[in-house]
């Protein structure tokens, strides 16, 4: 049985896992999470649940800006995996508080590293498009110069170095505009204001990839179940580790991701109507953080190392799975 540690069990990521859990997942507000609470049809996983023990862990079990919390945690689970989703995630909040984003983004991850390496343990961890600064013309490679344009960018860019420096052996996996039933988020944000409103002005001038977390989730047990077959041996390619790209198809921009979003939100009976979508440029809603203007990542390494074929990326699916699962809540 593969044993996985997942830091940030709560975050929309950590959520996420507990579809491929056989038994409930407690949350953070005390209920359980199970299966309904996700899709009708998950992604399938090449290995099966039976052999994986998911263990999720809150920022009270595991503080991953104290190497005390960590090394008590490592040590009472005894993880073969650690997957990081814990992070820093208010992009506009941070430019006021760098230090508090770069100790949580930037300096932890090392330290979970550092733990990791010592007692032998492989680390995933998850990271951000936001690394490039979005000028761009073409899809980001996983090994494209990084200039990050926010103190948020920054410091997850730290993190990533932190942890290879630490733990060359790693992966970091980049993923870009993260959605969900869980927790707060873009689709969530469009459905409140389109019971609110009946006219929106939504930004059509950034351009990237909104990834369904349950398919993140599914793409980090692929990599961490690769981790296991590589340390036991039983792996016939070498062992993954380095920078991997996942991201929702296709390239889309917040504008077109808000109309799919009331399109499908109408035909489920979540909205009677959906509101007026007008489409206006970045510097008609500007932000305290400077976003990427196309931050569309190129996953060759990934489908490569999984199979294309083994990995889902339609946020379509993921739009139509979240509201579902929000229908089911009410």
């Amino acid at each position: 049985m593969i044993r996985i540690l997942i830091a940030g069990g709560y975050g929309q990521v950590g959520h996420a896992f507990a579809g491929y859990q056989t038994r409930p997942w407690p949350s953070a507000c005390g209920k359980h999470i199970t299966d309904l609470d996700h899709t009708p049809s998950l992604p399938p996983l090449a290995v099966s649940t039976s052999a994986l023990k998911l263990i999720p862990l809150s920022h009270q079990e595991l503080d991953i800006t104290q190497a005390g919390s960590i090394a008590l945690a490592l040590k009472q689970h005894r993880p073969d995996v650690v997957i990081n989703t814990a992070a820093y995630t208010a992009v506009d909040k941070a430019e006021s508080e760098p230090e508090t984003a770069h100790l949580i983004n930037g300096i932890a991850p090392g330290l979970l590293a550092a733990a990791c390496a010592e007692r032998g343990i492989a680390l995933i961890h998850v990271s951000t498009d936001y690394v490039f600064d979005g000028l761009a013309s073409q899809p980001y490679a996983e090994d494209a110069p990084t200039c990050p344009a926010s103190v948020y960018g920054q410091s997850k860019l730290a993190g990533e170095q932190a942890v290879l420096t630490a733990l060359p052996s790693s992966i970091i996996l980049r993923t870009s505009w993260v959605f969900s039933q869980f927790g707060n988020n873009f689709l969530k944000t469009m459905l409140r204001l389109g019971r609110e409103r009946t006219e929106l002005s939504i930004v059509d001038d950034q351009i990237g990839g909104p990834s369904y977390a349950p398919h993140i989730a599914q793409v980090l047990l692929q990599l961490a179940e690769r981790l296991c077959e590589s340390k036991q041996g039983t792996g016939k390619q070498q062992s993954p580790s380095g920078i991997y790209h996942f991201a929702g198809q296709p390239s889309v921009s917040w504008h077109g991701f808000a109309q799919e979003i009331f399109d499908q939100a109408v035909k489920l009976d979540l909205l009677a109507q959906a509101p007026t979508l007008t489409a206006i440029s970045t510097n008609q809603y500007p932000t305290p953080a400077k976003r990427p203007a196309q931050s569309s990542l190129q996953q060759g390494r990934l489908d490569a190392l999984l199979g294309a074929q083994a990995i889902e990326r339609d946020w379509r699916r993921g739009i139509k799975q979240s509201l579902l699962a929000l229908k089911q809540m009410r």
